[in-house]
């Protein structure tokens, strides 16, 4: 998947280049961004949560609430606390290249920035129906990170 950002908007792009994801901000007190399939259903929503210590983010699908992820403390690295699927995050968030791996270590998907004139991720998920939450994951850490700058 492909993921280009336009002022909280995204449209996410299969290896064939084809919309397989549209992400839309909401104005809300934090981010706020609603996922949608190209017929305009809902698939899921990311909310950051406001009055906590750590940036916290919460995810849901069509089913409801998935988990969350949130900024561990820490001085010099930045590490997240995923409560997603038992899915942890390894890598280097500053320069946007991380690995996304379930609970037994399997890589579930890879992160990374490339150079364009627009922010341009590639999201590399090796189980599409692992994408969706692979892409609320990549939506929350660059919120936070937005948030910091």
């Amino acid at each position: 998947m492909r993921l280009y950002s336009w002022l909280d908007s995204y449209d996410i792009y299969d290896e064939s280049q084809n919309v397989k994801y549209i992400v839309k901000g909401q104005l809300s007190w934090g981010h706020c961004f609603n996922i949608y399939d190209t017929l305009g259903n809902k698939q899921g929503t990311v909310i950051e949560k406001k009055l906590v210590l750590l940036p916290t983010f919460e995810m849901y699908d069509s089913s409801g609430f998935v988990g969350f992820i949130r900024k561990k403390f820490s001085l010099l690295s930045n590490n997240y606390n995923i409560n997603c699927k038992g899915w942890y995050v390894s890598g280097d968030f500053l320069g946007w290249s991380y690995k996304i791996f379930n609970s037994s270590g399997n890589l579930v998907a890879e992160v990374y920035k490339e150079l364009h004139l627009t922010d341009y991720y590639v999201i590399d998920v090796k189980n599409d129906n692992d994408a969706l939450y692979a892409l609320m994951l990549v939506l929350a850490i660059d919120a936070e990170k937005c948030s910091r700058s």
